[in-house]
């Protein structure tokens, strides 16, 4: 009792000190969208522009453009020495990353905050002035390729855990068939001047979104946005995007694919799910966590703990723009077998199908999904990533704090009726990934 009191008071205290997110909106001359968001409790600034466009965006026979640009574009500009980017920000006291979905492509830079200027210069450099030569298609070719070796190519069950063995069968006309890093051989293919080509499509200011978050005061940052980004050229209109509406999956669609780099098997199951914006999504990921999320969890706890039939189980929803991806992996013990692992697997989606989860359960997946939302919104970078998808992606720049409303208002009978809605067999790819002989 004493302990489910202090738990409770904790989530209490964390409920209280859930903070909505506040944000400026407003859209430059050429189309760009600003948000900044002012924080000044620590001295610390992130910039970060987001592009609307990632792996889906490209064109078959030149897939891995989006990813490629996410490295080709640290390369340099007109005004940064090739080779630099790192060092300016590392020696400013700074950090910077980028990454690359189906769906975007997103850059950032977090700095003290007395260098919110170098930030801004920085961004609008990449986005006015990136120097696309064959020098740096080269070198970044050479990083990609070795980047794909380590992630897929070598790595243990990378091709199941990052698509390139299974989304083909879930995705029969969408691109979100093909991996986000693309195909070595179009990359290799491709011209000087389609890299060219491709930025100026997509990497415009009206296929963008700046953010500003942190230390930073909202009408000076104003005045900095409007001298870095108000004069940079669209080099045409935003691409129209073709709505592809896949078929419904009527039948078990039934694989097996061979890895050289694992010893152990495992088996997997894939369901397409609805888009993030769906309250769909929302539902599948407390049913994930319901089956897997954490030692107590229903699968983990009968799997791992009691039964011991497997190394290893995990569920999740993969939320994207246009549809989802929902993934359960489990590595078998010893001499379980495959098909041991499918019944059990196959008899807890039965339960949360059929009955109510327990009220026990229900409050524990609803504190772990606040926990989250706040730990997401602690720093500044996160803050920034969640503001630019939120507006990007979600189509409502409202929805970073609507978000936490729309997880507490999920009713146990949702999650029971959303699991029979996706989470059926006839659904389902079902994939058997078994050691490969080298």
């Amino acid at each position: 009792m004493k302990n489910f009191l202090y738990t409770s008071l904790f989530f209490l205290a964390l409920n209280i000190n859930a903070q909505l997110i506040d944000y400026e909106l407003y859209t430059l001359d050429n189309g760009l969208d600003v948000i900044l968001h002012q924080e000044n409790s620590s001295p610390v600034v992130t910039v970060s522009v987001m592009y609307h466009v990632g792996a889906k965006d490209e064109v078959d026979g030149r897939t891995g453009f989006a990813h490629f640009f996410e490295h080709l574009l640290f390369e340099g500009t007109k005004n940064i020495e090739r080779g630099k980017w790192f060092d300016i920000v590392s020696s400013n006291g700074g950090s910077n990353n980028a990454n690359t979905s189906h769906d975007r492509t997103y850059y950032y830079e977090t700095f003290p905050s007395n260098s919110l200027e170098l930030g801004l210069w920085m961004e609008s450099e990449r986005m006015l002035h990136p120097i696309i030569n064959q020098i740096g298609v080269d070198t970044q070719n050479e990083v990609v390729k070795e980047e794909k070796r380590q992630r897929i190519d070598n790595a243990p069950y990378g091709a199941l855990i990052y698509g390139t063995a299974v989304d083909p069968y879930l995705y029969k006309k969408h691109p979100y068939r093909r991996s986000i890093i693309g195909s070595m051989e179009d990359l290799d293919a491709a011209k000087l001047q389609e890299f060219i080509d491709f930025n100026n499509q997509w990497n415009n200011p009206n296929n963008a979104v700046l953010v500003v978050a942190g230390d930073i005061e909202i009408e000076k940052t104003k005045k900095l946005v409007e001298g870095y980004f108000g004069d940079i050229p669209n080099n045409g209109p935003v691409p129209v995007r073709e709505t592809i509406v896949e078929d419904p999956i009527t039948e078990t669609i039934k694989i097996t694919e061979y890895d050289s780099n694992i010893q152990i098997p495992a088996k997997a199951f894939l369901y397409r799910t609805p888009s993030m914006k769906s309250r769909d999504s929302y539902v599948l990921q407390y049913i994930s966590a319901v089956l897997t999320g954490g030692k107590s969890s229903r699968m983990v706890k009968r799997m791992v703990d009691d039964e011991k039939l497997a190394l290893q189980v995990i569920a999740f929803n993969q939320a994207q723009e246009d549809y989802g991806k929902y993934l359960m992996l489990s590595l078998p013990v010893g001499e379980t077998s495959l098909e041991k692992l499918t019944a059990t697997m196959d008899e807890e989606i039965e339960k949360i199908k059929s009955e109510l989860i327990s009220e026990r359960e229900y409050e524990k997946v609803k504190n772990q999904f606040e926990v989250q939302f706040i730990q997401s919104n602690t720093r500044i970078e996160g803050i920034a990533n969640s503001l630019a998808r939120a507006h990007m992606l979600y189509g409502d720049i409202d929805n970073i704090n609507d978000q936490i409303d729309i997880y507490r208002s999920i009713t146990r009978e949702e999650i029971k009726e959303i699991a029979n809605k996706y989470l059926n067999k006839s659904q389902r790819v079902e994939v058997d990934y078994l050691p490969k002989k080298k």
